[in-house]
């Protein structure tokens, strides 16, 4: 049986992955991992799939058209255009170059979650400056509750940690990540930003008081920081445990029609329902077009409690959100719930590790548990969780509500 103390997995000092990102800058890292088979066939797999025409998540491969509208959510556009107006500032001219897009560009679609740099796209933040950082903070800090700022400072810091804990903080740090804009900050035409990198990626659209945050992408191995200082925390336990809780109110006969597979690694997967890159996720990088059939159980047939339930889940998820454009997308999900999902793969005791997923067509959400990738444990581990956050049916990236201005 897996530990659940981290600690029991770590790499010794002398391990291959470790001996090539050591005394070595970046690039330099980039170029040794890039040059295996595996991550070549990974990064042109995701390069196919960033060259299609974006359609969105769909249940059918068919996208439902009158989901998303044009609306005041009451966003501070305004606060947000300052901050990223000073943010811009805060770089040089080769930098404002670097970091400027169309609103309509395919960089939108580029992140990825591993440390290894699949692509050079905006700036990277630990190659900026300090004002910049700032700067950062305060765009941040417009865009998100004051709950989700503090979400994603401490999963970029959670990255640093890992770096810590092999001494390898010039690959992975809590600035290691690329910063990108999208149009020109403006408090009544569309614009955006985002950011991406190891267990991060968080892309921001903004047209007048609308936000839309989607995908997001967030993961932390380990799902703890214990320096002994004011630091320390322990992520993503409410996910777990609402997830999990969910799961355990159902009925006998519905937890055995919403488990789609009974083993993390099943051998009745199909060949692309599992990957080392994703492992059990359907939403992650490049997967913007996925068809990804309904499975499992309808909310429909829940409970009132049962409801309420799967509300407070997606609220946990999408606590990133101010209040306006929170109250807005709860709504809408609500709405939806006679045509909401939910599915599970693995146990569902205490101390059980799982995937699970929420899907209708106004939202996905999906939690798993992984195996190793910078620890030895060879089975998924409570310590290292991922998170994904989609809009199905185009509204990613902003981009159905984008569609709707450029008529």
């Amino acid at each position: 049986m897996t530990s659940q103390n981290f600690r029991d997995y770590l790499m010794p000092n002398d391990a291959e992955r470790i001996g090539l990102a050591r005394g070595v800058d970046l690039h330099t890292y980039g170029a040794r991992m890039l040059a295996t088979e595996k991550a070549q066939k990974l990064k042109a797999h995701w390069q196919a799939m960033l060259d299609e025409t974006f359609r969105g998540i769909t249940a059918n491969g068919e996208v439902q058209s009158g989901l998303f509208s044009l609306q005041d959510e009451g966003f501070a556009v305004e606060e947000a255009v300052r901050a990223a107006q000073a943010l811009f500032a805060s770089l040089d001219s080769a930098r404002q170059q670097q970091v400027s897009y169309a609103i309509d560009a395919p960089q939108w679609r580029a992140w990825y979650n591993p440390e290894i740099p699949f692509n050079d796209y905006g700036v990277r933040l630990d190659e900026t400056s300090a004002a910049t950082h700032e700067a950062f903070w305060s765009l941040l800090r417009s865009c998100t509750s004051a709950a989700g700022f503090s979400r994603v400072q401490q999963v970029m810091d959670a990255n640093h940690f890992l770096g810590e804990l092999y001494d390898l903080t010039h690959i992975m740090n809590r600035w290691s990540f690329h910063f990108l804009l999208f149009g020109s900050p403006s408090a009544t035409q569309p614009w955006g930003w985002s950011i991406y990198g190891h267990h991060v990626a968080f892309c921001c659209f903004i047209v007048g008081r609308q936000l839309v945050i989607a995908p997001t992408f967030f993961g932390v191995e380990p799902n703890v920081i214990e320096r002994g200082d004011a630091s320390d925390c322990v992520l993503f336990r409410d996910e777990e445990q609402l997830g999990l809780a969910l799961m355990q109110s159902l009925s006998a006969r519905q937890q055995h029609r919403a488990t789609i597979y009974q083993l993390m690694e099943d051998p009745a997967m199909p060949a692309d329902r599992f990957n080392f890159a994703d492992q059990r996720h359907l939403g992650g990088a490049f997967q913007d077009n996925r068809v990804i059939p309904l499975e499992g159980v309808c909310v429909a047939e829940f409970t009132p409690a049962q409801r309420q339930q799967v509300m407070a889940l997606v609220a946990v998820f999408l606590a990133f959100l101010p209040d306006g454009p929170r109250a807005a997308r709860l709504q809408q999900i609500e709405a939806q719930l006679d045509n909401t999902w939910w599915s599970w793969i693995g146990g569902c005791g205490d101390d059980d590790v799982f995937y699970y997923r929420l899907q209708s067509p106004v939202v996905m959400l999906e939690f798993d548990h992984h195996s190793g990738m910078w620890l030895t444990n060879e089975e998924p581990a409570r310590f290292h969780i991922h998170t994904i956050t989609r809009i199905p049916n185009g509204n990613d990236y902003g981009k159905a509500l984008l569609s709707q201005l450029q008529q």
